[in-house]
């Protein structure tokens, strides 16, 4: 069985799909996206993570919410044990003809982003809506101030905040009280400048969601960093992203982990790793 925590309200599986990799550039086409979250579902994920933003640069906006809509209407599971959870604020641009992100925190959009996000998905309220990044443009108590009112409008049941310092947890706080349940920041073993919010959403009871836990695939990196991971992989028999999404977990009771996937086998991997026990010594070596 999948490992399950408590993310606010839900009770849901600590490991979760990160729907990006599924219909951003690279991706290996709309069957593959459904057959992906089919086999995760049917494995026991219980939560997709998704966002307004994934879709390819200068293509169909919203092609992720719009496959996680169709893949859980085609499911044969129980959806009421599932939880979604999408972010608004970014969107896809060009760049010298590069695909690139751009932000756009505006009250105003966000509330429109944030009710076509609902309709996209097929539902009368998303589960779990995050601000997707800040905008130095734009306060950052005037776009939480837009996720509250979607919440107090019933299009969301829960909020969220991505890419967040502890300065902005606390704002959001603030403005959102226990209707906030979860921070979503990027963390990994290439990536733990952000142990401050890990540590410190576990002291105010707020869920930590990994994204890219594995280190990305998008950008080049430092394989070497993950020598260690491969080495207690070895140990243990299993793949070291095992290792990898093990020792993440392992960091509170409070953290999730929500790492992308091409193709079913991949996510499988992943969510076998709940079932990995590391010893006091492996955890002190890994850091």
């Amino acid at each position: 069985m999948v490992l399950h925590r408590n993310l606010g309200p839900y009770d849901t599986t600590a490991i979760g799909l990160g729907e990006m990799p599924l219909t951003i550039e690279d991706n290996l086409g709309w069957q593959q996206g459904i057959d992906t979250i089919h086999a995760a579902l049917d494995a026991g994920c219980r939560h997709i993570d998704t966002a307004w933003a994934y879709y390819c640069s200068g293509g169909e906006e919203q092609t992720g919410e719009k496959l996680v809509r169709e893949a859980l209407s085609s499911w044969h599971g129980p959806r009421d044990e599932v939880s979604v959870a999408t972010k608004v604020g970014h969107y896809r641009n060009f760049t010298d003809g590069t695909p690139t992100w751009d932000v756009d925190g505006r009250p105003e959009n966000l509330i429109l982003r944030g009710k076509q996000s609902a309709k996209a998905l097929g539902v009368e309220a998303i589960d779990l809506l995050y601000f997707h990044r800040p905008d130095p443009a734009v306060p950052y108590e005037e776009s939480i101030e837009a996720i509250r009112q979607l919440v107090d409008e019933g299009v969301a049941k829960y909020a969220g905040v991505s890419n967040a310092s502890i300065g902005q947890i606390d704002i959001a706080r603030r403005i959102l009280g226990d209707r906030l349940i979860a921070v979503q920041n990027q963390y990994s073993p290439i990536y733990r400048q952000t142990q401050d919010t890990l540590d410190y959403t576990g002291k105010v009871g707020l869920g930590f969601v990994c994204w890219s836990p594995l280190g990305g695939y998008r950008r080049k990196k430092d394989e070497t960093v993950f020598d260690p991971f491969r080495a207690v992989a070895k140990a243990h028999g299993v793949s070291y992203q095992q290792i990898v999404l093990a020792w993440e977990l392992a960091k509170g009771s409070h953290v999730f982990v929500i790492p992308g996937a091409h193709r079913p086998r991949t996510i499988l991997d992943s969510l076998r790793s709940g079932e990995v026990r590391l010893t006091a010594q492996e955890l002190a070596e890994l850091g």
